[in-house]
């Protein structure tokens, strides 16, 4: 059994920074990819960031320069650091990660069940 637990939401006020975090734990035997998507009220899930093992880190081109992603390999961590925030980032963030367990064949995805992000002016 595989969980992912983010945490680090809230309100936060526009122009200012926030950080999520999300905790990998369970059954891992490694991970490969970790990162986020976004849904935002009535609008669909929106890829955000991701970053692999090696630290290499990829973003929604909408997002890039604001957005920072990282992780932590032997916690099994990752963080989105999120500066001057604006009122279009209100969305419920969801952690997602590639785990390959003990005893399995194969990476397989797993998701966290979200965090909320108001932003308000």
């Amino acid at each position: 059994q595989v969980q992912l637990v983010e945490s680090g939401g809230g309100l936060v006020q526009t122009g200012e920074s926030l950080t999520l975090s999300c905790a990998a734990s369970g059954n891992i035997l490694k991970i490969n990819v970790m990162g986020w998507y976004r849904q935002a009220p009535g609008k669909q899930r929106e890829w955000v960031a991701d970053i692999t093992s090696l630290g290499n880190a990829n973003y929604n081109e909408s997002l890039k320069g604001r957005f920072t992603i990282s992780r932590d390999n032997a916690a099994n961590t990752v963080d989105l650091q999120m500066d001057n925030v604006k009122v279009e980032d209100t969305a419920v963030y969801y952690c997602y990660a590639d785990i390959f367990q003990y005893g399995g064949s194969s990476y397989l995805p797993h998701w966290g069940q979200g965090t909320r992000v108001t932003a308000s002016s």
